[in-house]
């Protein structure tokens, strides 16, 4: 893959920790778990083996993607960005202009997205739909329910 990737700076040390549980917990445990499973014996019907090998897959396969995303981060620092314009990092106050309800959500990285703690990817239909927008602008975001109609209340950038 190529291109930066926007990534907060909180987003950024979750990546280098899941990359160091990986490399320093996971990997030496999954190499212990494949040499006692070789113990046993006969490989071609061990399914000790052939899970602790897919697991072994599975964890190597994602410390290169982390190690990519690390490599390609872009880390951003919402405190530092000083514009009038919903950006990444910015922090999103809106009212549904349907039913009155008032969200909030920060933009973040793709890897950051927590919908349940008020955090929505950059790449999301709604991070892209804010983008651009300033105060008081009425968004219209196609949601999979349909077209929400949105009016932008506070940005914030914390």
């Amino acid at each position: 893959m190529s291109g930066s990737l926007p990534v907060t700076r909180i987003g950024y040390e979750r990546l280098q920790e899941e990359l160091k549980h990986l490399t320093r917990v996971e990997r030496p445990a999954i190499v212990e778990a494949i040499a006692e499973a070789r113990s046993h014996g006969d490989l071609s019907e061990n399914a000790e083996y052939d899970a602790a090998k897919d697991r072994q897959g599975f964890i190597e396969g994602r410390i290169q993607e982390l190690n990519d995303k690390i490599a390609r981060a872009e880390v951003i620092d919402p405190t530092q960005i000083n514009s009038e314009k919903i950006v990444f990092g910015a922090t999103v106050t809106m009212i549904d202009t349907d039913s009155d309800k008032e969200v909030t959500y920060q933009i973040v990285g793709d890897d950051e997205a927590d919908i349940k703690d008020g955090k929505i990817s950059i790449s999301s239909p709604v991070g892209r739909a804010l983008i651009g927008h300033v105060l008081d602008d009425e968004v219209k975001i196609k949601v999979p329910s349909g077209i929400r109609c949105y009016e932008i209340i506070d940005i914030k950038y914390k």
